[in-house]
Formats: C-alpha cells, structure tokens, sequence
C-alpha cells in the first residue's frame, strides 16, 4: 500500500511539473516608407494623389472652360523668380503644367525644386500674349525670348490651395 502512495504521488508530481510549450503569434506588418514633406498653403497628405502621366490623360480630354478638383503629383520644372507665386510642373518630358496658388494666399519658395503633390483644381485656358510675356519676364527671360512671344498659348493650368514639398 505504501509503495501505491508514492506511486500515485510521485506521478503527481510528475504530471503537475510538465513543461508546457507556449506559442506566440509574431506579427508582422506592411511598412509603408515616410516620405517628409514641407507642407505650404492649406494642410493636405499625399494619399491618392495622381502620377501626372495619370493626370495628362485628364488634361488631354479636357476642353477650355471645363475644371477638374484634384490632388497630382509632380516634378518643379520653373518657379517664379520674383517671389514664388507660380510654379510650372514637369509632366511627362513634353507637358507643363502652370500652377498658381489660390488668392496668392502663399508662395513656393524661390529655390524650391524636385517633387511636389499639389491638391486643388485642374483646367485648361487660353493665356493672352501680355500675360505670357510677364511670366517670362518673371522667370528672368532675356528680351529677346520676351519679344518673341506673339501669339496666346493654350495651356494646362492649376490653382491649389495646399502644397507638399518632398524633402530631401
């Protein structure tokens, strides 16, 4: 009978000190890369934002007259070189996109280059040949390019309200 007792009790003890092996779920997450901005204007992010080959087939079915909100990315091709209140935006190599900025509440830095996400609206107009001549003189154009400009242009335009500038 003793030896039935410690039987059961060493068994216990056996049975009770059991290692049990835990396991644990180790998530893991998609990372999506930060990219630092400088924000001007109204506060905007980049979610949705189009690629401007995206936003040249937008521009390419629009007519004069017709306004498209929207949120697009870009390259800084120009600033104005007087005090930033336009930029011109490399579209795809052939296309530039004129930005200005609504109610000329802000302005682009005068250095500012690289890329840039632009939120507000897109349209196409027709600019008269004193107005492009202005641009070109703000962008420190020689006379002779200024005097060559003759007749009005049809040209991709867009007013923001909120910019990011992409830091480097």
């Amino acid at each position: 009978m003793k030896k039935t007792i410690l039987f059961i009790a060493i068994s216990l003890v056996i049975v009770s000190c059991k290692n049990e092996t835990k396991t644990t779920e180790t998530k893991i997450e998609d990372v999506k890369e930060e990219i630092a901005y400088t924000s001007v204007g109204m506060q905007i992010n980049d979610a949705d934002a189009l690629t401007s080959e995206r936003m040249m087939v937008h521009y390419k079915n629009m007519k004069v007259g017709d306004t498209v909100p929207s949120k697009m990315k870009g390259k800084i091709a120009e600033v104005c070189s007087s005090k930033g209140c336009w930029m011109k935006l490399d579209m795809d190599g052939e296309n530039q996109v004129m930005v200005k900025f609504k109610d000329y509440g802000f302005f682009m830095p005068l250095d500012a280059e690289g890329d840039v996400v632009v939120n507000g609206k897109a349209f196409i107009t027709e600019t008269p040949v004193d107005e492009l001549r202005h641009y070109a003189e703000d962008a420190g154009k020689s006379k002779e390019e200024i005097d060559a400009i003759t007749e009005p242009k049809l040209e991709y335009r867009f007013e923001a309200d909120g910019v990011l500038l992409k830091t480097e």
